[in-house]
Parts: C-alpha cells; structure tokens; sequence
C-alpha cells in the first residue's frame, strides 16, 4: 500500500510517501512562506524523484488540525480533492498527534504545543506504549498557565514538543522545575512520514477512510464564524 501524506497545518510544509514497510521518501520545510503556492511543486517533485505518480497511490493522509485555519484548510482540501478524483480513501490525524509521534518513546507525558495567541495553546498530553500513543488529556486549546497547573499534579517527566514550545519555556521550567524536558530541534517539527505511518494503523484497524463531507478540527471557531454568531445573538 502506497501513502502520500501532507501536513501544512503549521508554518512547516512536509510532504511523505510511504509504504507497510519502509518511508520511500520524505520532504520538510521550516519556512514563511504560501503553502498554497508551494504544496503542489513539493508533491511533484518528491513523486518524480520517486518514479511514480498520484495514481500510484493507494491511501491519502492530511492533517486535521489543529493549527493555521489557512494551512489546515489547504492540505485538507487538495488530499480531499485527489482522493475524490482518483476514487481513493483518504484519511486524517491530529497535528498534534503527528508532533507527538516525535517523543513516542519518552517514558513520561509528550505534550506537543501549537501557539493559539493570547498565552494559549493547542495541546493534548499522550504516552508512548510500544509503538502506539496513547491519550491521557484530551486535545484541547487552553492557557498554558492552566495546563501547567494541571501537569503538576502529575508526578512524571514531561516532554515538551513542538517547534512553538520556546514561547513558553520560561514558565514551563518554572512551574515543572526538573521534571520538564524540552525535545531536542531535531524532534520539533511535524513529519509527513509520521503522518503516514498513523495514517496506516487507523487503516489497517478500521479499513475506512473519511467522508467527503469531512471538515477540518481547528478546536476553536475562525473569526468568521466568530463574527456571524456575533450578528445573529
């Protein structure tokens, strides 16, 4: 079974194809720059680099969010769309599990971190079991102060993880003092191939893929939706 999987739900672009037994080729970057404009060249490059094409794809991956309303929006929209017109299952994960997926084998609490502003984050906390994570607090988008309040109660090592966990370094190792480990750089960014490689355990334990009428978990309404529900109270 042949996986493409796209995450563009940060400010990270990474692209991944690979298959049950290896990652056949994976492309990350770190950059300010339109997802919209860069996705497709990426996906092209990477498939001709590997000799193959949309169509030799079996299952498509994106990432559900949360994180960038834009950049979630236009992973979800162009795996939605090459699955619609190659009549192929796609499937979608958390961001935050994809980030997580970095620290799956930390023994204590892996708490991935996106920024959400205002001295909020998007976060859940997880623990590695042998090749699986599993969630201990549900994903959420909360004031660091109030997740770290919660995380003292908790007497594990906790990994911090995430290329956004630097903005709240300060206070985490104030409030967790030894028992918060910051992930090294090379651990903070999304991969695509871990995005696959979950991708492909939800297929092989369900063998559905989503609807077409599947919508994005950005885990807080846009500004948009935001302003209608203001006109109409």
């Amino acid at each position: 079974m042949n996986i493409l999987a796209v995450d563009t739900s940060t400010l990270v672009l990474s692209i991944a194809v690979l298959n049950e037994q290896k990652i056949l080729g994976e492309k990350t970057t770190n950059l300010k720059k339109n997802h919209s404009v860069r996705l497709m060249p990426a996906i092209s490059e990477l498939l001709t680099d590997l000799d193959m094409t949309l169509s030799d794809m079996d299952l498509f991956a994106v990432t559900a969010g949360p994180g960038s309303y834009t950049g979630v929006r236009i992973g979800v929209t162009t795996i939605k769309t090459f699955a619609w017109a190659l009549h192929k299952p796609f499937l979608a994960v958390s961001t935050l599990e994809v980030i997580a997926m970095n620290g799956l084998h930390f023994p204590g609490n892996i708490v991935p971190l996106i920024d959400a502003r205002r001295e909020q984050a998007y976060t859940a906390v997880y623990q590695g079991q042998e090749d699986r994570l599993q969630l201990k607090l549900p994903e959420q988008i909360i004031l660091v102060d109030d997740l770290l309040e919660q995380l003292k109660q908790d007497q594990n090592e906790t990994l911090f993880i995430g290329d956004d966990v630097t903005m709240f370094s300060d206070k985490i190792t104030s409030a967790l003092k030894e028992r918060a480990i910051m992930a090294p750089t090379s651990h903070n960014l999304p991969r695509a191939s871990n995005l696959g490689i979950l991708s492909l355990q939800k297929w092989l334990e369900t063998g559905k893929g989503e609807r077409h009428d599947f919508s994005p978990n950005y885990l807080q309404l846009t500004l948009a939706e935001k302003n209608l529900l203001g006109r109409l109270t």
